[in-house]
């Protein structure tokens, strides 16, 4: 599995083909996604990526940090929350479709299951890697608890508690293989769930 993002030059052309960097993340998220930061070494990154270990360090600094930015790209782009949780959206509505749609995203790739960022911080070996995936993880949790108390603030935290343990068995169950249509299911009850919640802070 190679991407070329080096200088070769294309056929018929005698300029060579730029690096690109958003390029080079969307490789590596795949990549660590498939199969987990502390599997994926050096040599098969950069061979994936098409540049030489000097090269790579000189644009990203290492492979934690380059792992990093891979995070926030992940985060970005899937399940974005600032889209979801929009301010004077029913919370009720909007966090059962974060469920929801979590349960999907985490089961759409069978190559590419559970939460990326989840999945590191709870499974890299690597301190680094393995901060750098709590971190993002916490803040994510902070815009959780930040929708929920503009609206309920008496039970700000334990539905704050309740998303993210849900949103963290789904990813470890996805993980281990359960198909999305059970998933579902589970998201559906636990958005029920936070109903009953939501309505008892009222």
């Amino acid at each position: 599995m190679t991407t070329t993002l080096n200088s070769k030059t294309r056929p018929g052309r005698g300029r060579p083909r730029a690096f690109d960097p958003e390029k080079a993340l969307e490789i590596g998220q795949r990549l660590f996604h498939e199969a987990g930061y502390d599997a994926v070494g050096l040599s098969a990154l950069t061979d994936a990526l098409g540049i030489k270990p000097p090269s790579f360090y000189m644009a990203f600094g290492s492979k934690a940090a380059f792992f990093g930015q891979v995070l926030e790209r992940y985060a970005r782009s899937e399940l974005a929350l600032a889209e979801i949780l929009r301010p004077g959206r029913p919370p009720a509505e909007a966090l059962g479709e974060l469920l929801g749609r979590a349960a999907q995203t985490y089961s759409r790739d069978p190559q590419r299951t559970g939460c990326l960022v989840l999945e590191a911080a709870r499974g890299n070996t690597d301190s680094e890697s393995a901060m750098l995936a709590r971190e993002i993880a916490a803040r994510r949790r902070a815009q959780v608890r930040a929708f929920v108390a503009a609206t309920h603030p008496d039970v700000t935290d334990a539905v704050t508690d309740f998303v993210s343990t849900v949103m963290s068995g789904l990813s470890g169950s996805a993980r281990e293989g359960m198909p999305e249509a059970r998933l579902v299911v589970v998201a559906n009850a636990a958005g029920d769930a936070l109903k009953s919640m939501l309505h008892t802070g009222e």
